[in-house]
């Protein structure tokens, strides 16, 4: 999963997937956090939908920048941030912020054993109407 995290370098979230890991947490670097802000403003509702990128360091870029994002504390989503502060997957954050050819590689290969994951059909699965709930 860390590896496969590292595919944040690249895309976009909305303010209010983030806003709240902005004004809530400790985790995050203030500078960064506060340039954040100017677009994603406390009141619920209000910039919901503005747009940051995911890895601000090169946003457009398939690389492993998203990790020294992290080890910077800049971290765009909590789920991104709690890598580098977990003890169990912050060696790997530290190792694909320096190794480049490591990260690339190791996510290679768990895409593809993710596109070998055999989908459920039938009536043992269900197309789901909302992806974070059973229908």
């Amino acid at each position: 999963m860390v590896a496969l995290s590292g595919g944040h370098t690249i895309g976009q979230s909305q303010c209010r997937f983030f806003r709240s890991k902005l004004y809530n947490e400790t985790n995050i670097d203030t500078a960064f956090a506060t340039s954040l802000k100017a677009n994603c403003p406390r009141p619920t509702g209000s910039g919901d939908s503005s747009l940051t990128p995911l890895d601000t360091k090169t946003p457009n870029g398939f690389d492993n920048a998203y990790y020294s994002n992290l080890m910077s504390q800049k971290g765009l989503l909590h789920s991104d941030q709690v890598l580098i502060n977990d003890g169990r997957t912050a060696g790997l954050v530290r190792a694909y912020s320096s190794a480049s050819v490591q990260f690339n590689r190791d996510f290679a290969a768990a895409m593809v054993r993710m596109g070998n994951i055999s989908p459920l059909t039938g009536a043992q699965g269900q197309i789901r109407l909302s992806c974070s709930r059973v229908n």
